[in-house]
């Protein structure tokens, strides 16, 4: 008889024998991990401090000057004679059709939207009323300059982690003296800037949801490297294309803009895959992300500027509507120095009328030379070589002196731009070293809203052609002292290391106080050039720190 081993009755079949423990997930990296903010409550709270300080500025005695018509001498701040008019014409009839001013050479989108400020703030009485309602055109520029300071504020907090420097962003952008002023005025500008810095905001949101997404994959175990799969839908990267193709429908400025940030986009997605640890980045992001990054950084701005031209399309007299029913299709390119047929019929009328609009507008701007007394060049708008006088008024006798004046004068404040350029210059120090993409976000904000402005200087231009960019200025500066403070405190095992640590700290806060102190006392000591105070002729004169402001 064979003897035979039976198993234990609590034996377990091998069927049933547990699994090898799976192998752990790979750490996330440092680079992808999304930031939960600790304290979002405490992140409202400063967000509504900040939102009152820019409502109260942007707000606070709108009306002045007042419309032309009911004090002598007062009236349209600069070029609201323009804008205003040219919003209440669209109002009137549907589209611009600029009866006062013949050629149109700006977009339709802030005057709309100064139109629908007018329309919200009607003035009652016959058809020229609107000529004393000056807080009617000044509404919608007022808001988009509060819009932009939240903004500023909330991109600044996502892109530093830090409800204290997001805060810090919005104290300065509230500060900010041309803003201020631009806001408070019934011209494009503000409009601009608001519109660029929402588009980036998005893609800074997109940005952080993109990488979210790679951390949850890598988090749950997957392997990147062969690539990465399809990352679901990217609706702040759409957000973004509709606000670029808005803000080219203020000023055709923003499109440097545009371009640069829509590199800058695909250069993050990049830069994330590669962090992801796929193998070929590149590859894999054309593969993935490039048909739908083309619909949202191409189709959707273009789609979005021709909608804001629906009132012109819909005019029938419109500037120009009807080119193509006079006009041969038919006609020629000049490439290198030869003329190739071309024929263009195949575009329809309305849209080739349009283009023909389009090209006159452009040789307009680029003909636009005429000497004007405010005029500056971008290598002086940095030092506010020459800021602009948006009103004057040296009539009044009621300062208590035999002389008064008040002013709105279109200036930065001092003390705050006269740090940019040193800033600048330390954020392409700290982008070389570090590699920190937010340092390069802003650089490429600056290339774009500052070398645009070189490809001709002879063209007559104006401090406040700075407006889209001066956001991104400032959210480098609150990087600047961002680094100024330091990392926080943590445990040091060495005594010594740890009291420098503190001590920079102290160093740190002293010198972030100090700044923010300057830049608050020079706003207050400037506010009454901003907005247009009575100020005897002395004290007006005291505020003239350079000859070529007055």
């Amino acid at each position: 008889m064979t003897a035979t081993l039976e198993a234990p009755a609590d034996a377990v079949e091998p069927e049933d024998a547990p699994a090898d423990p799976p192998e752990p997930s790979r750490p996330v990296p440092a680079a992808l991990a999304p930031w939960d903010d600790p304290h979002p409550i405490i992140g409202w709270v400063l967000t509504l401090l900040v939102t009152a300080g820019a409502v109260v500025t942007r707000f606070w005695a709108l009306g002045f000057p007042p419309g032309r018509n009911s004090i002598p001498k007062t009236g349209f701040n600069f070029d609201e004679v323009y804008y205003a008019t040219e919003a209440q014409e669209m109002l009137r009839y549907g589209y611009e059709d600029n009866r006062g001013y013949m050629f149109i050479v700006h977009p339709p989108v802030g005057k709309w939207l100064i139109a629908l400020s007018e329309k919200l703030w009607d003035s009652p009485g016959g058809s020229n009323q609107w000529l004393t309602n000056s807080i009617g055109w000044r509404i919608a520029p007022a808001l988009a300059g509060v819009l932009g300071v939240v903004l500023v504020m909330r991109i600044a907090r996502r892109m530093m982690r830090s409800n204290l420097f997001g805060f810090i962003a919005g104290l300065l952008m509230t500060f900010e003296g041309m803003s201020l002023v631009l806001a408070r005025t019934a011209i494009l500008d503000i409009f601009l800037q608001l519109f660029v810095i929402a588009a980036f905001g998005a893609l800074v949101v997109d940005r952080d949801r993109m990488r979210a997404r790679l951390a949850r994959l890598i988090a749950d175990g997957a392997d990147l490297s062969a690539g990465a799969p399809s990352l679901g839908p990217r609706p702040w990267r759409l957000l973004a294309g509709v606000m670029f193709g808005l803000a080219c429908g203020v000023k055709w400025t923003a499109l440097s803009f545009f371009l640069a940030f829509a590199v800058l986009s695909i250069v993050w997605d990049r830069a994330a895959l590669k962090s992801a640890g796929v193998r070929k980045p590149a590859g894999s992001l054309l593969r993935r992300s490039m048909l739908p990054a083309l619909g949202s950084l191409i189709v959707a701005p273009v789609a979005t500027y021709l909608f804001t031209y629906l009132g012109w399309f819909t005019g029938e007299n419109s500037w120009n509507r009807h080119w193509a029913d006079s006009h041969s299709a038919s006609t020629h390119l000049n490439l290198l120095g030869l003329k190739v047929p071309f024929d263009w019929s195949w575009v329809p009328g309305p849209i080739r009328s349009l283009g023909s609009y389009h090209l006159d507008a452009y040789r307009f701007h680029q003909g636009l030379d005429s000497g004007h007394a405010y005029q500056s060049s971008p290598w002086s708008w940095f030092v506010l070589g020459r800021p602009v006088d948006f009103y004057y008024d040296g009539s009044s006798t009621q300062c208590g002196a035999s002389s008064c004046s008040r002013e709105v004068l279109l200036i930065g404040t001092p003390l705050m731009w006269w740090a940019f350029a040193p800033m600048l210059l330390w954020l392409a120090w700290h982008w070389i070293t570090t590699r920190d993409w937010r340092a390069g976000a802003v650089w490429v904000a600056f290339l774009a809203g500052w070398l645009f402005w070189f490809q001709n200087l002879a063209r007559t231009m104006f401090l406040f052609y700075m407006a889209p960019f001066v956001p991104f200025l400032v959210i480098g500066v609150t990087l600047a002292l961002g680094v100024m403070l330091g990392p926080a405190l943590g445990p040091e095992p060495d005594a010594a290391r740890a009291h420098r640590a503190r001590r920079r700290r102290v160093w740190g806060i002293a010198g972030i106080s100090t700044y923010l102190a300057l830049v608050a006392v020079d706003f207050a000591w400037m506010w009454p050039i901003f907005t247009g105070g009575l100020l005897t002729y002395d004290q007006w004169h005291a505020h003239m720190w350079l000859p070529s402001w007055v």
